[in-house]
């Protein structure tokens, strides 16, 4: 039976963890070569490992996304050795958050940094291989609060914001090679990244949410793949609001 993904080569980044290894978990199930690209070796190399015990390929490359020269060095390494590179996933992501009135320069440029120009970093460094051959999926991770705003969070919310338009942008530039350019806009997702949060901000949360409760990095895995496939040939430019209902 013929797989969604079957021989695509698809690179993640940040996938060690959360979101990305189970996006990249995902993928592999349905017949992709991940290729994971973090900054964090030790827990790169275990989620390779994770992923070869269960027999899929895959393979991790220690890349920091905010340097420009690193994401094009990595990306001619890809496609040297598979001969393509056909998905793109930008989940990549830090917050650093504060207030407008406590928020440092420092604050601000690390989330910029990681969040939009490692975005473009990597878009710019795989859509050159895409092109050569016709044909590619770029994913770019957003945030509800990209499209709503966010207490607290003017540089993350700047980044996520910013992406919609990059993806409208590229989507313009690249449909004409074969490249579909998306996003996908989680609410309030189980992970890590929420673990600093209080117990009762996140009851607030659940109880504004019509499904009633957070999401799961399943929920947004699904729809990576879902946007990844053939089945969202059509699909580009659009920003897909994965998050319970938590805006309406």
């Amino acid at each position: 039976m013929t797989k969604r993904l079957d021989n695509k080569i698809a690179i993640i980044t940040g996938g060690a963890q959360g979101i990305g290894f189970r996006t990249a978990e995902r993928f592999a199930e349905e017949g992709a070569t991940v290729v994971l690209w973090d900054v964090n070796t030790e827990r790169g190399t275990q989620a390779v490992e994770k992923l070869t015990q269960k027999g899929f390929r895959a393979e991790f490359h220690r890349v920091n996304v905010a340097q420009h020269a690193d994401v094009q060095a990595a990306a001619k390494a890809v496609f040297e050795k598979h001969g393509s590179i056909d998905i793109l996933v930008n989940n990549a992501g830090i917050t650093r958050d504060a207030t407008l009135a406590k928020m440092t320069p420092e604050q601000w440029q690390q989330v910029i940094d990681i969040n939009l120009t490692g975005v473009f970093n990597c878009a710019q460094a795989v859509s050159q291989y895409m092109a050569e051959r016709g044909y590619g999926r770029i994913l770019n991770a957003s945030s509800v609060v990209g499209l709503y705003g966010n207490f607290g969070q003017t540089n993350y919310v700047a980044a996520k914001a910013g992406l919609i338009g990059m993806t409208q942008v590229w989507a313009k530039e690249l449909g004409k090679k074969g490249i579909t350019v998306n996003a996908v806009a989680p609410g309030f997702i189980a992970t890590d990244m929420l673990e600093t949060v209080p117990e009762k901000v996140l009851d607030g949360i659940r109880a504004k949410t019509p499904l009633g409760r957070l999401g799961s990095a399943d929920d947004i895995a699904n729809a990576y793949l879902f946007l990844a496939s053939d089945e969202a040939a059509f699909i580009t430019g659009t920003v897909l609001s994965v998050d319970g209902g938590v805006v309406l």
